[in-house]
């Protein structure tokens, strides 16, 4: 009975045929289960499912169709043995899964069917923007006494919502070629999701909106709960958003099961970064450490998504039947992986040539490090004259700079910015990024740039003090540098010196660097400081 279910087919104007409806309620009644089917467009049943008593578990039913505002193209009709009514796994599932419409049919004695409650998504509840009444559900019920008077022309109305849904995406599109994400905040901290929000903005993406959820802990699986879930699920599809940027770091099984469910790509604070250095990385050198630094994050990311990787390769010595096209991909990307590391072993050992003869030159180097945007490349061009790409983004330096720096009375030292640091730098970007931070261990003197008006100056001052006991570069003597002091008042800025101990000074205005430039002389001048050699010491 049920292979026979297969055999039904709807007319596109209905959404559930008397036949059919009693062929499921019999079917229902004689199992004393749950009977369910998911009909696609054209009105031939796609999948028979038999649940419990209670309820019904779908199956996997494939990636959302392309285009904008389409629904998923399949309905799920199926029983109830005791009522009708939608229970809320029924509308999570309407609204997750984006799909035309669910139905649940009423098993009466003799499994005749009886009541008939149906719903589909409500594209007015969308058109506020977020700012209508919350408690207002975002889908809209149909109930019938019968199958026989069920009155709605399921062709019509699915046309008339996908067409609507498109309008509402159209009016939320941005820049051409820009993709709009949503933010979401998993940690209790604002700082920090603030600092998320800021990196989506590094990224180059448009941000189409923010959503919050506090909990005492993570949703083992889908990350969050059903409740938020459906939220962020409608909330981008007003906004047409088509990723959500976590601010934490996602396990692979927990991102595909969060893309399963929403349609959504889920990318971790991990991918963002990687996306941003991808997209500053303009050496050689940077492009390398960026690519191995991806592959590593990629690695346990590579799934049998694709029915195409799930074939098998055939070929003499094959183990078995052969390889897997998955497992030929990992493969190779670990074969590029070694290669890659090889390639950085090497740059590693350039840069060793290049910091011995810098020794033997006697010309001591000046590092500047910080948390990200604190201020470091536009502090180098007011030292130097230089012309350093400087902008208001997170990790626009990735690539090291160095200049040479004449001191008022006698020497000369190489000044030297390196990439910014940030809370919880990746473990990938660290290994990755190795032979460009070996460039820190040899310097004579470090000028930590702080943000003095960046209300979190302190939790960012012990993330880059952190960052330098990982790297073990607190050996190092250090100067602290309280830049952007022309953005708060002159008592507020003596008050930062006294408790944190730096020089003050605006990069922008040019304020200070006259004390900061001979600081930095007198820590680097006594004959005792490595690699300051006085014999080749040039008056300014």
């Amino acid at each position: 009975m049920l292979e026979r279910t297969y055999r039904r087919r709807v007319p596109p104007q209905q959404a559930v045929t008397p036949e059919l409806a009693r062929h499921l309620t019999s079917a229902s009644h004689d199992l004393g289960r749950e009977v369910g089917v998911l009909i696609g467009r054209d009105g031939n049943v796609r999948n028979v499912i038999v649940g419990s008593a209670r309820g019904l578990m779908l199956p996997d039913i494939g990636r959302l169709r392309g285009g904008t505002g389409r629904f998923r193209g399949l309905r799920l009709l199926h029983t109830r043995l005791r009522g009708s009514a939608l229970n809320r796994d029924d509308l999570n599932d309407l609204v997750l899964l984006r799909l035309d419409l669910v139905a649940v049919i009423e098993v009466l004695e003799g499994g005749l069917p009886g009541q008939v409650e149906a719903a589909y998504l409500d594209p007015g509840s969308l058109a506020g923007g977020g700012n209508g009444d919350s408690a207002a559900e975002p889908f809209l019920r149909i109930r019938s006494r019968s199958v026989h008077d069920l009155d709605l022309d399921f062709q019509a109305t699915i046309q008339a919502l996908e067409r609507e849904f498109a309008r509402l995406a159209r009016r939320t599109r941005g820049p051409k070629g820009a993709e709009r994400v949503m933010a979401v905040g998993l940690r209790p901290e604002d700082a920090h999701f603030a600092e998320t929000l800021e990196l989506v903005r590094s990224a180059g993406v448009t941000l189409a909106g923010r959503m919050r959820q506090r909990r005492p802990r993570i949703h083992p699986r889908t990350v969050l709960g059903k409740g938020k879930l459906e939220e962020l699920v409608l909330e981008s599809m007003r906004c047409n958003a088509t990723a959500a940027v976590f601010d934490i770091d996602l396990k692979p099984a927990q991102a595909r099961a969060f893309e399963d469910l929403t349609g959504l790509k889920a990318v971790d604070r991990t991918q963002l970064i990687l996306d941003i250095f991808a997209q500053r990385a303009r050496s050689a050198d940077g492009k390398l450490q960026v690519e191995l630094a991806q592959l590593k994050y990629s690695l346990p990311r590579l799934t049998e998504k694709d029915e195409g990787l799930s074939r098998l390769t055939g070929g003499i010595g094959g183990r078995g039947p052969g390889e897997t096209v998955m497992e030929i991909g990992r493969r190779r990307i670990r074969t590029r992986i070694r290669r890659l590391e090889k390639r950085v072993e090497h740059l590693s050992r350039q840069r060793e040539l290049r910091r011995r003869r810098r020794r033997r030159q006697g010309l001591p180097v000046l590092s500047i490090i910080g948390y990200t945007n604190a201020g470091k490349s536009t502090l180098l061009n007011a030292l130097t004259n230089s012309v350093v790409k400087a902008q208001d983004q997170l990790f626009m330096t990735l690539d090291p700079t160095s200049r040479r720096l004449r001191f008022p009375r006698e020497g000369e030292v190489l000044i030297t910015d390196t990439v910014g640091f940030i809370a919880e730098l990746p473990q990938d970007l660290i290994s990755a990024f190795r032979a460009t931070l070996e460039e820190l261990a040899d310097a004579n003197l470090l000028l930590h740039v702080i943000d003095a008006a960046d209300p979190e100056l302190d939790d960012k001052i012990r993330a880059v003090e952190m960052l330098l006991v990982d790297l073990d570069l607190n050996r190092i003597p250090l100067v602290k540098v309280l830049n952007k002091i022309d953005l708060l008042p002159p008592e507020q800025v003596n008050a930062l010196c006294g408790r944190i101990g730096g020089l003050a000074v605006s990069a922008t205005r040019r304020q200070g660097l006259a004390e900061l430039v001979k600081t930095a002389e007198d820590r680097l001048s006594p004959p005792e400081a490595p690699g300051w050699d006085n014999r080749y010491a040039r008056p300014f």
